[in-house]
């Protein structure tokens, strides 16, 4: 079974195009988890746009200055929204829970743009003059290249941002020593430029706040002032070349040459979350030059070498190959999404699977800050909600393929965040609510803001983040079985336990539940026939805090941890009902059989016990499973890219393959203006594959690769099984380095006659494969594979 049938890699591991991006949504991403790149191959004029992950408005001070509540605060009023609900005062809940709201996170930053200016043989080339153009992105290499002949003289250009030397490269060559550039560095923010010899500075300064555009304020966006300052950053560029050098302050000029090579880094004065930013714009060029200056000493082979070994390091570990026609393959990518609207291309799947993995090794790196709403890319000033880490379903789903698809490594950026966060949410729920523990609410960001932000309590009387997140804690063991870790993590567990303890509240009928509750994003229509959010135990609610006390019994048994509160969690966990199900057969969303607002709605948070939690499977509760079979179903397939991704893993945990796969495609449709070929207003991809909400939010394509992954295989059960939710429209294909919980790397391969997987396992062990209907009980040995076929 070791030949694919109709393979075609090309297919499945590049994104190509036979014109130069113009809009930011046809440029290639780029990125080393710190640095962000978006390269649009220009032929006369190019734009590289740039980000750094830290470059963010505002510091600790503004945080602290927008921390003001609206309203009371504390144990007492929390009880008096409980009264108001008790009473049936919806409305008067309402204006309470606003009570506890303060400002607002702040905004991730676009750094700048690298602006070039290219002439051949004396001329500036227009797109007209160029012949045999062609752009592309080659995830193996994470390498954005164009390349077009212009009177005879061929022009290359190569484009990857190393993280072993931490810098961006752009290396230009021309089969004729009549290349010239002239190049400099712009930003949307406040800057000066740096002279340096044979190369550009700038020096910026991000604002001091910058506000939501959603919010309607006299100063969107403020500078510093004494008190509460804004970070400065720097961007520094030298260059090599054979050709003739000159440079002024504020433009790099060479003339005459075959080979010019850029070498660019960025630094900003950011120092962590509870740190005010105190490094100069001249300090950030500094520390920026000296890693250009490094970098500078080795030859562009050596960065190259180096720079694919990194990143294959982690992109090589996992591949996913469908069997397709290769005409498809041959396509420009925007050209093969629209095509794909009507005709099956299954190598299509294959790439946004790969591409998914590709954004994740690009933009999460250990150490780093958590990718955000758009990852590392971002080019507005004010961008959509902030370009925060939204966390009441982005931000979990940016990394739910970091363990099913071998990059635990770049789970760390969030698991690390998830323990700052909780420090600083400790503060919020002693003082919002006068509980104990941590908690956090649907925003954050770089200063680690826990607050529910001023707005509608449908979205920011949400407390239960913290239960949400700390799931990727428990994740991460499952999958790496590292005791080490866990211990470590033990505090932050307990903790966001202890709060959703100190948050439940007896009901009538002697449960547990909590209040007030809401539904994320969500509305039901109220007994005044007018939408409302505010209520009690919402089904989300309940499914976060019985797999959070169920993990947390968990670690302290195999952490050997003697803590009185987990017997605590015990009980409670045994008053905490089960999800309903309402008179239409669906899993209800709320604890009474509401009405919804909108019955398609986007969020299907009363479902995150069948994905990504585990409370719900086909097998164990098939009546529940039922249930949420049934809401997906009102639901309907129409949704906002993000939403499509998780419907796809819903879909797939309940082995719906026809389901999922119909998704996928919907998915994968182009989120374009056919009319005008610009980026439009519809869910689907745009033309570089990002995924349109819209707009562009990348947890869409995060979602999107976790989602293919579950349909192929699934361990959650403590199964190993492969292939649950493979569509007949997939007949062939090859995945390897896909991971099962705990700690077994799993490669299959199919065809019409047959599966056959090879299993290795990181320690011994043993498990049962299920394949359909049957189970082989296997033994594993650590580093052996273990070979396993069906017919």
């Amino acid at each position: 079974m070791g030949n694919l049938v109709g393979s075609n890699r090309s297919g499945t591991q590049r994104l190509f195009y036979d014109r130069p991006a113009e809009t930011w949504l046809e440029a290639l991403p780029l990125g080393n988890g710190r640095i962000g790149a978006m390269c649009f191959g220009g032929i006369g004029r190019d734009r590289i746009g740039l980000n750094d992950e830290t470059l963010w408005s505002g510091s600790p001070e503004t945080a602290r200055s927008l921390s003001t509540p609206l309203g009371a605060t504390g144990a007492d009023a929390v009880q008096a929204v409980r009264d108001a609900l008790r009473a049936g005062d919806i409305r008067r809940a309402h204006e309470l829970a606003r009570g506890f709201h303060s400002g607002y996170s702040q905004a991730y930053l676009p750094l700048g743009d690298l602006l070039l200016e290219v002439r051949v043989a004396g001329a500036t080339p227009a797109a007209a003059d160029s012949e045999q153009y062609r752009r592309e992105l080659d995830l193996d290499a994470a390498m954005a290249t164009a390349e077009f002949e212009i009177g005879g003289v061929w022009v290359r250009q190569e484009v990857f941002v190393s993280a072993p030397d931490g810098v961006l490269v752009h290396r230009m060559t021309a089969s004729e020593p009549v290349l010239a550039l002239t190049c400099r560095l712009a930003s949307q923010l406040p800057s000066r430029p740096y002279a340096v010899e044979n190369g550009l500075g700038l020096l910026l300064q991000a604002p001091a706040d910058v506000a939501p555009p959603h919010r309607d304020v006299p100063q969107p966006i403020r500078y510093s002032d004494d008190e509460d300052r804004g970070m400065a950053a720097a961007i520094a560029l030298r260059t090599t070349t054979d050709g003739e050098i000159s440079a002024s302050g504020s433009e790099l000029a060479v003339e005459g040459a075959t080979e010019i090579s850029l070498i660019l880094s960025t630094a900003t004065g950011y120092d962590g979350p509870f740190t005010a930013p105190a490094r100069t714009a001249e300090e950030c060029w500094f520390a920026a030059d000296q890693t250009v200056l490094a970098a500078l000493e080795r030859e562009y082979d050596e960065l190259v070498t180096d720079h694919h070994r990194d990143h294959r390091r982690l992109f090589r570990r996992a591949s996913l190959e469908l069997a397709g026609l290769a005409e498809h393959s041959e396509l420009p990518t925007d050209v093969r999404v629209a095509r794909a609207v009507d005709v099956e291309d299954p190598a299509l799947a294959a790439l946004i699977f790969n591409y998914g993995r590709y954004l994740m090794v690009a933009s999460s790196r250990p150490g780093g800050l958590p990718t955000n709403l758009q990852g590392i890319w971002n080019n507005i000033l004010r961008p959509p909600w902030s370009s925060n880490f939204t966390v009441n379903i982005n931000t979990e789903m940016n990394y739910w393929p970091a363990e099913t698809t071998n990059l635990s490594e770049c789970h760390e950026p969030l698991l690390r965040y998830i323990d700052q966060l909780a420090q600083a949410g400790r503060r919020t729920a002693r003082e919002r609510y006068g509980c104990g523990g941590w908690t956090a609410h649907h925003n954050a960001d770089a200063w680690c803001w826990t607050l529910p932000v001023e707005g509608d309590p449908r979205w920011s009387n949400w407390p239960m983040a913290g239960a949400w997140l700390v799931r990727h804690v428990w994740d991460h063991y499952e999958f790496t079985g590292d005791l080490e870790f866990l211990g470590e993590s033990w505090r932050v567990l307990r903790g966001a336990a202890e709060f959703c303890l100190d948050w439940l509240v007896e009901l009538p009928d002697g449960s547990l539940g909590t209040a007030p509750s809401t539904s994320p994003e969500n509305d039901y229509i109220a007994d005044d026939g007018l939408p409302a959010s505010v209520t009690r135990s919402a089904t989300m609610d309940l499914a976060l805090t019985s797999d959070l006390f169920q993990r947390v019994e968990q670690a302290a048994v195999l952490l050997d941890v003697v803590d009185p509160l987990v017997a605590e969690l015990s009980t409670a966990r045994k008053r905490l009902p089960e999800p309903p199900i309402g008179a239409q057969g669906q899993l209800q969303e709320w604890a009474a059989d509401l009405p919804e607002e909108d019955p398609h709605h986007r969020h299907m948070s009363h479902l995150v016990g069948l994905h990504p939690g585990d409370a719900i499977t086909t097998d164990g509760t098939p009546v529940l499973a039922a249930a949420a079979a049934r809401t997906l179903d009102l639901r309907g397939d129409e949704a906002t890219g993000w939403s499509l991704a998780w419907k796809i893993n819903l879909r797939a945990r309940l082995r719906d393959a026809a389901a999922a796969h119909r998704l996928v495609r919907a998915f994968l449709r182009p989120a374009d203006d056919t009319a005008t070929g610009r980026p439009g207003s519809g869910a689907g991809v745009y033309p570089n594959l990002f995924c349109a909400h819209p707009p562009f939010q990348i947890d869409g394509n995060f979602g999107a690769t976790a989602g293919i992954a579950e349909m192929l295989l699934q361990s959650h059960t403590g199964e190993i099984e492969l292939l649950p939710a493979l569509p007949a429209e997939w007949p062939s294909g090859r995945v390897t380095g896909l991971r099962a919980r705990g700690g077994v790397t799993v490669d299959i391969a199919w065809t019409p006659s047959g599966v056959e997987a090879v299993l290795t396992a990181d320690r011994d062990q043993e498990r049962v494969v299920r394949r359909g209907g049957d189970r082989m009980p296997v033994r594993l040995t650590a580093g052996v594979g273990h070979r396993v076929s069906s017919s």
